[in-house]
């Protein structure tokens, strides 16, 4: 099968940070497992995954997240506990949650960055094109395809490595990868072929305003650039690095992806997306919206 009909089927989200911005709950606990009500971060993102046509995921984790492992596990004593409870609806949960996707792990060994925990995944992907989610970013498109899917049909379209944007605010680009689009080739509707990026560039220096959000499909020539890749910003070896170069040698799409995108990476954005979660729960609404009101009564 050649490249330009590969299909994107397998998925690496790397998972190995040390997750500081969320100490001390993550001294014993991976920053992917805080939950959003009741689900940890990293299970929406498999779902994603698995909601995007990926049927087999490597999560790239360190020495301290074997709970990450546990929850996609089977867990049989949980399972009879809840069995002889007659809790029956919790013990389908707990067994879709296991056989959601093929998923497997691998073990960052040193905190290089984020191209190096990519490259860790070099044996699994072998000469296929592949996606990669982060799980700071958690995307919803309620009623529409999710975010990953539409980069993969960007990718089918185009047969290209494809990033994943969206637009943020003039005072905010310092923050993001912001990438530079081809002035020459025009937009293909949500698609931009890519001429640079551009990593916290400063407002003055920022070629556009669209920020790189956690969301790529990349061909596996990347490994290859990210091998030789000299250490970047913080002394890491940076993806953003590496795609710059890939620019030069084939083509790079960015994809204006469609959905509402929380910064779960960031305290404030990780309170917004517990919030906005909650209020999507039948049971959970009324009572969240009840207290937000007398809360904004009080102040």
């Amino acid at each position: 099968m050649s490249k330009q009909t590969q299909k994107v089927r397998k998925a690496v989200i790397p998972a190995a940070g040390l997750g500081t911005r969320f100490l001390p709950a993550t001294k014993a606990i991976p920053k992917e497992m805080l939950p959003i009500v009741d689900i940890p971060t990293v299970q929406y993102i498999v779902e994603e995954a698995v909601a995007s046509g990926i049927e087999e995921i490597l999560i790239i984790t360190n020495s301290n997240k074997h709970c990450m492992e546990n929850h996609f596990d089977k867990d049989y004593e949980l399972e009879a506990r809840l069995t002889e409870s007659g809790k029956m609806k919790e013990v389908e949960m707990i067994n879709d949650i296991a056989n959601m996707a093929n998923i497997y792990y691998v073990r960052q060994k040193e905190p290089k960055g984020l191209g190096h925990a990519v490259l860790c995944a070099k044996s699994f992907i072998g000469n296929e094109p592949f996606a990669v989610l982060l799980g700071d970013d958690v995307v919803i498109n309620k009623g529409g395809e999710p975010a990953l899917k539409q980069l993969i049909h960007a990718y089918d379209k185009h047969h290209a490595s494809v990033v994943g944007v969206q637009t943020v605010a003039e005072d905010q680009v310092s923050k993001y990868g912001i990438v530079a689009p081809n002035q020459n080739v025009p937009a293909d509707g949500r698609a931009v072929k890519l001429d640079n990026m551009v990593e916290k560039p400063s407002q003055e220096e920022a070629p556009s305003q669209m920020a790189v959000l956690g969301r790529y499909v990349l061909t596996p020539e990347i490994f290859e650039l990210l091998e030789s890749q000299e250490a970047g910003a913080g002394g890491e070896i940076q993806l953003t690095d590496a795609i710059c170069r890939l620019i030069d040698t084939q083509a790079v799409y960015a994809y204006d992806f469609e959905g509402t995108r929380y910064d779960v990476g960031d305290k404030f954005g990780f309170i917004k997306a517990t919030i906005d979660f909650a209020l999507e729960r039948p049971e959970l609404k009324d009572q969240v919206m009840a207290y937000i009101q007398s809360i904004a009564e009080k102040n």
